[in-house]
């Protein structure tokens, strides 16, 4: 039996966790630090467009800089919008595009044609852009795209490689956005969500230059045995071939006129993490800001790790890490790479003694989840237990969100309107 002075500490920790998560959103919002990043007005007109799960809390704060005599749009997924006076905000599909997302895409296009060298184009991509501006390629349709996105999905392949199969079945990705707004000067404001904060990796880069090719998104779809529809594939090998322009490359004076600023990157969230970690009166470790691998996997290595640390004698400590995992898909659950994390986590503690931890997606949604994550304590596994649930047999099913559903231990945030990836921090003591 649990007695009050344990169950009070739980939840005294549990607090501290969401408030250490909190932290972390609160540093990557938009309205911290975009203004001191938008350019000088032109003599021309201003264009503003975007994609991203921050698309619409970026414009509201460019209109809130620069007033509403503007024009623009962006594209957020569905309940990410907020209201706007000049800067339409249209919500479509995501991880999945539909064909909403297809129809923004080609108004995004449009809007960045026939500008002159006085114009500038404003360009606001986050996390999620990629998925939202489904733009196919000459010669695909959208349902070539919603299926081979679906098998990425599943694949257990890296953002980057993801986003390289993306870019090359694209007309508006991969630098081709930035290709169509020439000789306009182009500024993009980013808030990155991947892994070592590559401009081209974001939403797919759609005004940077890609250094990527044909080839390597067949051996994307090669390396994961990923069954792609023949259209695709015959698109490819077209590429390959030389048969359909590459993307422009690092070096192509069509994009000279295009740069980027980044606002937030998970690096700032996990110092803003590992300030109130201290503040707390917990030592702050930042493993890093690009940790990725299988979800489970690292669960568990990070579980040898605070346990190690925890027999070692060294407590009130917390262990702060960010980065994107990934889920290789081969059960018939429900739940994303936090709930795998943590449940990989879980196991791996086997109940140890004052080890607690969170893992949560920044954006608050974790997968295609209601759920930004969940959270966990030293009886995690023996409640689970209590409640007929084998932690185990529900991992293997990819089953996560249910195992944490069951003991009421997700983390529901609802969007957050920003995004900078994976969110984990585990207390020792």
């Amino acid at each position: 039996m649990v007695s009050m002075t344990d169950f009070s500490a739980a939840c005294k920790k549990n607090q501290l966790l969401k408030d250490i998560f909190y932290s972390a959103v609160t540093a990557a919002s938009p309205d911290a630090s975009i203004a001191k990043y938008l350019p000088q007005r032109p003599s021309g007109r201003t264009v503003v467009v975007g994609a991203g799960k921050a698309g619409a809390s970026m414009a509201v704060e460019v209109e809130r800089a620069w007033g509403d005599e503007i024009e623009g749009l962006v594209v957020v997924p569905y309940a990410h919008g907020l209201p706007t006076k000049s800067i339409e905000v249209v919500q479509a599909a995501h991880p999945v595009p539909d064909a909403q997302g297809e129809a923004v895409a080609g108004r995004l296009l449009n809007m960045v044609s026939g500008l002159s060298p006085d114009d500038l184009v404003l360009c606001l991509i986050s996390g999620g852009g990629s998925a939202l501006m489904a733009l196919p390629a000459d010669g695909l349709s959208l349902a070539d795209k919603r299926e081979i996105n679906s098998r990425l999905l599943k694949s257990g392949a890296a953002i980057d490689e993801m986003n390289t199969v993306r870019k090359h079945l694209s007309k508006i990705k991969g630098g081709r956005l930035g290709l169509m707004a020439n000789p306009a000067r182009v500024v993009t404001i980013g808030i990155s969500d991947v892994p070592g904060d590559d401009p081209a990796v974001i939403a797919s880069g759609p005004t940077v230059a890609d250094p990527t090719t044909f080839a390597d998104a067949m051996a994307v779809l090669e390396k994961y045995s990923i069954e792609a529809p023949q259209n695709v594939l015959r698109f490819l090998q077209d590429g390959m071939a030389g048969k359909i322009e590459e993307t422009p490359k690092p070096g192509d004076e069509r994009m000279a006129r295009c740069e980027v600023h980044l606002i937030a990157t998970p690096a700032m969230a996990l110092a803003a993490a590992g300030v109130a970690a201290k503040k707390a009166g917990y030592e702050p470790l930042i493993l890093g800001d690009d940790i990725e691998g299988e979800a489970h996997e690292v669960g568990l290595a990070h579980a040898r790790l605070a346990i190690d640390m925890a027999n070692a004698g060294k407590t009130k400590v917390a262990i702060i890490s960010g980065g994107e995992t990934t889920v290789t898909v081969k059960g018939t659950g429900r739940g994303g790479r936090n709930g795998e994390y943590l449940l990989g986590l879980v196991l791996g503690l086997d109940g140890h003694r004052d080890i607690n931890a969170i893992a949560c997606d920044t954006d608050g949604i974790d997968g295609t989840e209601k759920n930004a994550g969940a959270i966990c304590g030293p009886d995690t596994l023996s409640k689970g237990r209590g409640v007929g649930l084998d932690g185990a047999a529900m991992l293997d099913n990819n089953d996560a969100y249910s195992f944490f559903a069951a003991l009421d231990d997700l983390i529901i945030t609802g969007p957050t309107l920003t995004n900078v990836n994976d969110f984990r921090c585990i207390l020792i003591g």
